[in-house]
C-alpha cells in the first residue's frame, strides 16, 4: 500500500492535550471486524467484551522524565536535551536530541541545575539532531540517575503545547508500569484504572507483561510514498517466558489473545515460532506492520485514535482491516472522539 490512502482530515480541535478526568472514563469504540459493526462505550465497558481463560497483553515499559534543559558554556544559550536512551552506564554516555542542533557541536560543554550540578560534554555527532553526551558526575549510578530523574520533565509529545504538570507524571504513565526505559507512554494502556484491571482479574481474565521501550522513532514520519521503504528506529523488547506461558494457554484453548496498544502487538509479532505461538525473547525490534499482514498471536486489539500518515494507523489498518478502519475513523471524527496520546481508545474484536 502506499502512504497517501493512510491520509484524513484531522480537525485540531479533536486532538486531545489533556487526559480524560478518570482514566477508564474515556470513551471506547468497539468495532466488529466479522459483522463491521461499530459500538460507542466508555472504556470501563471493555470488562464486558472479555471473559475466563481470556489474556490481555500489556507493555509494562515506564515512562522516564527524559527532556532536560542546559545552557551553554560561554553563551549561556538554552538548549533543550532529550534523553533516547543510556549508551554505556560506567562512562554515563547517552544517545540525545538536542534543540537549537546548530549550536551544538563537538568539544561543547552543557551546564545543567542551578548550581551546574550536572555538566555534559558533547563528543559525537549521531544525525542533524542527535548527538553522544557523555556526562560529567562524581557521585554513583544511583545517584546521578536521581539526579538525571529529578533534573528532567515528563517528555509529553510535542504537539501538546503546553508545560508538563504534577497531574502529566501520574497520568502520562501506565497503572502497571514497571520496567523504566521509554521516552513515550503506551498510550493504549494509559485507560486503565486499578480498579478495572482488578474486575478483569476477577472475571477470570489473565494478563501477560512484556516490556518495549518506546522510543521517537514509533512517531517518526513516513516520508517515502511506498511503504516497503520505510525504517522504523530500533527498541528494546524484552518477552519473558511466563508471558508466553499465559499467551499461548488462551491460545491453545481458542480464547481471546488482546494486544494492549500497537507497542505491545509490534513486541509480540517479534517473537513468533512458525506454528504461530509467542517465544520468549530479549532484544531489539525494528518491525514496522501495515496492510496486507497476517497476525500470528494476538486476535483483538485495544489502541488509541492514531494521526493520519502514521505507522500506529497502518497497524491499525492492517489489524482491522482496511476498509473498516476507513469508515470507523469517519465516524470517530462525525462523533467527536479524541485523538492521539491523552485520546479515546478503540477496541478491535
Amino acid at each position: 500500500m502506499k502512504l497517501s490512502q493512510f491520509k484524513f482530515n484531522l480537525p485540531k480541535e479533536l486532538i486531545a492535550e489533556t487526559p480524560a478526568k478518570v482514566r477508564d472514563e474515556a470513551r471506547l469504540m468497539v468495532i466488529h471486524r466479522k459483522t463491521g459493526k461499530i459500538e460507542h462505550k466508555a472504556f470501563k465497558d471493555v470488562l464486558s467484551y472479555f471473559n475466563d481463560g481470556d489474556c490481555m497483553v500489556l507493555n509494562d515499559t515506564k515512562v522516564f522524565p527524559a527532556r532536560m534543559y542546559g545552557n551553554k558554556e560561554k553563551t549561556g544559550a538554552k538548549i533543550e536535551v532529550f534523553l533516547l536512551r543510556e549508551l554505556n552506564a560506567e562512562s554515563r554516555l547517552w544517545d540525545v536530541l538536542v534543540d537549537p542542533a546548530r549550536k551544538i557541536r563537538i568539544g561543547n560543554k552543557l551546564y545543567f541545575g542551578d548550581d551546574d550540578t550536572l555538566v555534559a560534554e558533547v563528543i559525537d555527532n549521531t544525525t542533524s539532531r542527535g548527538r553522544t553526551l557523555r556526562f560529567l558526575f562524581d557521585g554513583s549510578y544511583e545517584e546521578f540517575r536521581k539526579t538525571l530523574n529529578d533534573m528532567g520533565e515528563t517528555p509529553l509529545p510535542k504537539y501538546i503545547k503546553r508545560a508538563p504538570t504534577e497531574d502529566d507524571k501520574e497520568r502520562y504513565q501506565t497503572v502497571f508500569a514497571k520496567n523504566e526505559g521509554a521516552v513515550a507512554a503506551p498510550t493504549a494502556g494509559l485507560h486503565f484504572s486499578r480498579e478495572l484491571l482488578k474486575r478483569l482479574e476477577l472475571k477470570g481474565v489473565n494478563f501477560a507483561n512484556v516490556t518495549l521501550h518506546i522510543g521517537l522513532g514509533t512517531f517518526r514520519t513516513v516520508e517515502v510514498e511506498d511503504l516497503t521503504k520505510h525504517k522504523m528506529d530500533s527498541e528494546q523488547v524484552i518477552i519473558p517466558e511466563t508471558a508466553c506461558a499465559i499467551v499461548n494457554k488462551s491460545r491453545e484453548a481458542k480464547k481471546k489473545v488482546c494486544a494492549v496498544g500497537t507497542t505491545t502487538m509490534r513486541a509480540i509479532e517479534t517473537s513468533v515460532s512458525t506454528d504461530g505461538y509467542l517465544k520468549p525473547y530479549n532484544g531489539w525490534t525494528n518491525k514496522f506492520i501495515f496492510p496486507p499482514y497476517d497476525f500470528s498471536v494476538a486476535n483483538c486489539m485495544i489502541t488509541n485514535f492514531h494521526t493520519p500518515e502514521s505507522t500506529l494507523f497502518m497497524m491499525v489498518c492492517a489489524f482491522g482491516g482496511y476498509d473498516l478502519m476507513i469508515k470507523a475513523y469517519k465516524e470517530a471524527i462525525k462523533e467527536k472522539y479524541r485523538f492521539y496520546t491523552y485520546g479515546d481508545a478503540m477496541l478491535i474484536i
